[in-house]
């Protein structure tokens, strides 16, 4: 097999036929899945070497630094930036100075679209406290209000960013540039997957890519193996997952067995060369997915009444009402980390005509994502689970085009429940226009060591080496938000 590590370290092998060739030749399948995360070149290190624990397999299931509240995230984007002004965040000054500048008592924030010297817009929504904890819903979200008594809702979330590629990138990242690892990835290198007949870390979308695309899923600097991958709704979950149908079972376990007395033909000698290692696991991964990915989208098996819960059928909800049940189905079967967008293609953007543009928006994820909520809540599992719910930023109380509002990272809402979250509650505030978080201010550096930490992880304490460097999820910052802990 050719040896494409030649140096003084590395016996000589002579060339019988080049790996890429030998996998064709071998017919395992495996297509375009060409498991982009799993079998990547970049996965090199993917055995994770003196990282820590999971050499040999390094998605192989490691315990968590403390007691874990959570096992599982189902992480809720609502990519675009839904207005916290018209959802959970209600100001009657909105209302009181309509039309009239903002006060020169606060500082002029940067928009997007400049430096925004519009008017006040006031919201045309009807807000009404709701459940025990009476919290503020508006009446765009009716079926997620019935749940409030489940949530913790905070009010002073803030980022960096002022556009939607840093911004989303952010959410996702840390970063509002490009190539650090996703929180996903960060959460399968530091406790591995749960299910290892499926992936640790899965994508689902609803009609197209997010802004910036799969850089919002990917592993960075990491090895490839850590990097999310997106699953269909609807058919094979994964593109050419499926072996041909001529290749039965037998002859594909054969294959891939074969191919494994090759693999340590060639690794004896080679004991620490965990490219070799990774690539075994993750061709393993991938055989075992065959069936268990197929087996984990058949949604069809579900009761009427449990698809009905989410909107499956529905015009306005069957697309994300899927995929929450999809979600749901993932985490029942170990899957450590998932992430739904709701409104690919910053379709919750509401520069202009904000009545229509989130009318419509809110339709499609309230129903859903209350089915969710309920669902996880009556199986049990909402205690081990934790739900994220937010965008990469909020609404300006400033109008633009008159009805619309220019987007603010300086002060919007997130709700987070389950997984050792303190639910019923309110944390946070921001000013009384909601132009800025002033109250136990939370940014996305916090957010997700409070993610991390619910899931019994040191954010300061997890760490990959790059180029010299301890590198952390949270780019070195942040701090756990104690007070939405349970």
């Amino acid at each position: 097999m050719e040896d494409r590590h030649q140096d003084n370290k590395l016996p000589h092998v002579p060339v019988v036929t080049s790996r890429r060739d030998l996998l064709f030749r071998a017919g395992l399948g495996f297509g375009g899945l060409a498991l982009s995360s799993l079998l990547s070149e970049d996965a090199a290190a993917a055995g994770a070497g003196s990282q820590g624990p999971g050499v040999g397999n390094p998605l192989g299931p490691k315990p968590p630094q403390f007691g874990a509240r959570a096992d599982a995230v189902i992480f809720l984007f609502m990519e675009g930036g839904p207005s916290h002004l018209d959802l959970f965040d209600p100001k009657p000054a909105l209302q009181r100075l309509a039309g009239q500048p903002l006060p020169s008592s606060f500082k002029r924030p940067i928009t997007p679209m400049g430096v925004s010297d519009n008017t006040i817009m006031p919201t045309k929504r009807t807000f009404k406290q709701h459940g025990q904890s009476g919290t503020w819903v508006s009446d765009w979200y009716p079926h997620v209000a019935q749940h409030v008594d489940k949530l913790c809702v905070v009010r002073s979330c803030w980022a960096d960013g002022l556009n939607h590629v840093g911004s989303v990138c952010q959410m996702n990242t840390g970063s509002i540039l490009a190539g650090r690892p996703s929180l996903g990835s960060w959460v399968q290198y530091g406790l591995g997957s749960a299910n290892q007949s499926l992936p640790g870390f899965v994508i689902l979308l609803d009609e197209k890519e997010p802004v910036g695309g799969p850089k919002n899923w990917s592993a960075g600097f990491m090895p490839a193996t850590y990097q999310g991958t997106q699953f269909r709704p609807d058919g094979a979950p994964i593109l050419s997952l499926a072996p041909p149908e001529t290749l039965s079972n037998e002859q594909q376990r054969s294959k891939l067995d074969f191919l494994q007395v090759l693999n340590r033909r060639y690794g004896k000698g080679r004991e620490d060369y965990t490219e070799l290692e990774a690539r075994i696991s993750a061709y393993e991964l991938a055989f075992r997915m065959q069936s268990e990915a197929t087996e984990a989208v058949e949604l069809s098996t579900e009761t009427e009444a449990t698809q009905k819960l989410y909107g499956v059928g529905e015009p306005m909800t069957d697309r994300f009402g899927r995929n929450c049940l999809l979600a749901r189905r993932l985490v029942e079967r170990g899957v450590r980390f998932v992430e739904l967008y709701c409104g690919t293609g910053s379709q919750w953007d509401a520069h202009s005509d904000i009545e229509g543009n989130h009318s419509k928006m809110c339709r499609i994820s309230d129903k859903p994502v209350a089915g969710l909520l309920q669902d996880l809540a009556q199986r049990g599992m909402l205690d081990r689970t934790l739900v994220v719910w937010g965008g990469e930023f909020g609404r300006t109380p400033m109008n633009e085009k008159g009805n619309g509002r220019d987007h603010n990272p300086y002060g919007f809402t997130m709700f987070m429940a389950g997984g050792g979250v303190k639910a019923g509650q309110v944390v946070g505030s921001t000013d009384e226009l909601g132009l800025y978080a002033v109250e136990d201010r939370f940014h996305v550096h916090d957010l997700h060591a409070t993610i991390l930490h619910l899931l019994g992880v040191d954010h300061l304490k997890l760490t990959y080496r790059h180029n010299g460097r301890d590198e952390r999820a949270t780019v070195n910052a942040g701090s756990v938000l104690s007070k939405i802990l349970a």
